[in-house]
């Protein structure tokens, strides 16, 4: 769905989340969109809906009317939307949707709203998991022009472990641009399905659980079963497999201390919201990072390079693609301390070796049809030292990232970046989000792989 000019209305529910619905306006006006605003009681006691009326320039739809309000806001907000979006969306909200029950702006609505609604959940792992929610979003998953965002499993606010956060913003923007494409295939599957030729995954009764399935057995995606990208064949990544290395390596120099690269992991989590998207089967091996990725990603947790360096190697083989993304130590203390270096305020020289290229050596294994796609973090003289890094590796392509920029790169959402490949000129970076690096990177891959197999 291209979002410029888009009609979105934005429901509100109250949960800690609740601030990050204040970036996803942002981020959906930066694309072009227009937004307005509804909120529940319980919402404007996480964030002041005069902050989303000054981001939104528009009276926010309130239960006790708002400044211009009209009587009929409740018809009038969602018939002017292209969109309806419910973010964060509380159990509560789950329940009065699913049972038809209307009280308040957002689930009002939600009643009588035509335009396609997208959901995204967000609460307690406990509440998240319990049968009465996952009861209520199977409800919603079978209505037509609904989409259920499954939540990531993650640090919650409470400081419990589990399923039930927001997607991110940018991922949810990410999901929605391509909608379009999502709601065409659901419904060429429909009218196969009532024309008796294919039998209808993931729109099962809400009694029913869905039978669809993930081809390779991985945990599932973190989209509605309705469009989950795995279960539908007309998705390029449809049974394909791709590998990507996250996060960063610690290189031990005693059982406290450690060498190691800046990475927050975000990038990798982009990537893995991506090509989940797209229908690929996504497996990572993830080194120590702060970002925590969708559901549907399988991880592989390591420390150091070479724990890197043969879990990659181990599942090589298994794999369609594979994006080196992780931040790897270049070296290793020769012989780590068994026991702590005690402080002695004395020099310490430490002896290194390098680690091993897990790059090179993978690209040295690959097999014809397998599409390889690097990294290059570099903070000078960008396309020369990328040019030489993509002419080493042997890899398919190379996305030069340059974290210099002022509010981008470690930790934030935007870096400036080019994607190199060989014999073509390296071209000029440009500055954009995670989620675009991202797909930049999984457009290119589609296209390879495309030219690979015909």
């Amino acid at each position: 769905m291209d979002l410029n000019g888009k009609k979105i209305l934005l429901g509100v529910t109250g949960g800690i989340a609740a601030y990050k619905s204040c970036e996803l306006l942002r981020l959906l006006q930066k694309k072009g969109a227009q937004v307005r605003v509804a909120m529940t009681e319980a919402a404007t006691r996480f964030v002041a809906p005069l902050t989303f009326a000054s981001l939104s320039k528009c009276p926010v739809y309130l239960k006790d009317g708002a400044v211009e309000a009209r009587p009929f806001q409740h018809i009038d907000f969602p018939r002017w939307a292209d969109l309806y979006l419910v973010v964060p969306c509380t159990a509560n909200a789950i329940g009065k949707f699913a049972y038809g029950l209307a009280d308040d702006p957002v689930s009002l609505c939600f009643m009588s709203c035509t335009c396609p609604r997208l959901l995204a959940p967000a609460m307690n792992v406990a509440m998240y998991n319990s049968p009465a929610v996952q009861r209520n979003l199977q409800t919603l998953r079978s209505f037509e022009n609904t989409y259920v965002l499954e939540s990531p499993a993650g640090e919650l606010a409470c400081g419990e472990v589990g399923s039930g956060r927001l997607m991110e913003p940018a991922e949810i923007v990410s999901f929605i641009e391509r909608l379009d494409e999502r709601r065409k295939t659901k419904d060429e599957r429909r009218e196969m399905v009532e024309g008796g030729s294919l039998p209808l995954v993931g729109t099962s009764s809400p009694t029913t659980p869905s039978s669809g399935g993930h081809p390779r057995n991985a945990p599932a995606a973190p989209l509605a079963s309705d469009s989950l990208p795995e279960q539908d064949p007309s998705l390029p990544g449809h049974g394909r497999t791709v590998l990507i290395t996250a996060g960063r390596t610690e290189e031990a120099i005693d059982p406290v201390r450690y060498i190691s690269n800046r990475s927050s992991g975000k990038t990798a989590v982009a990537l893995a919201s991506v090509f989940l998207a797209n229908g690929y089967s996504v497996e990572v091996v993830a080194g120590p990072m702060e970002a925590e990725f969708p559901g549907g990603a399988a991880v592989h947790r390591v420390r150091s390079a070479c724990e890197m360096h043969r879990a990659v190697m181990e599942r090589l083989s298994g794999a369609d693609v594979l994006v080196h993304c992780a931040a790897v130590a270049d070296y290793r203390p020769k012989d780590p301390a068994e026991s702590k270096i005690k402080d002695s305020r004395s020099q310490l020289v430490l002896e290194l070796v390098p680690n091993p290229n897990i790059l090179r050596d993978s690209v040295a294994a690959k097999k014809p049809n397998q599409v390889v796609v690097g990294f290059a973090l570099e903070t000078d003289h960008f396309a020369e030292h990328a040019q030489e890094k993509l002419h080493k590796s042997g890899a398919d392509a190379l996305l030069l990232n340059a974290p210099v920029a002022k509010d981008s790169g470690f930790g934030f959402d935007n870096v400036n970046y080019a994607l190199v490949t060989p014999g073509e000129k390296v071209p000029e970076m440009q500055m954009g989000s995670k989620v675009e690096l991202s797909e930049t990177i999984v457009d290119f891959v589609n296209r390879k792989l495309e030219e690979r197999h015909g």
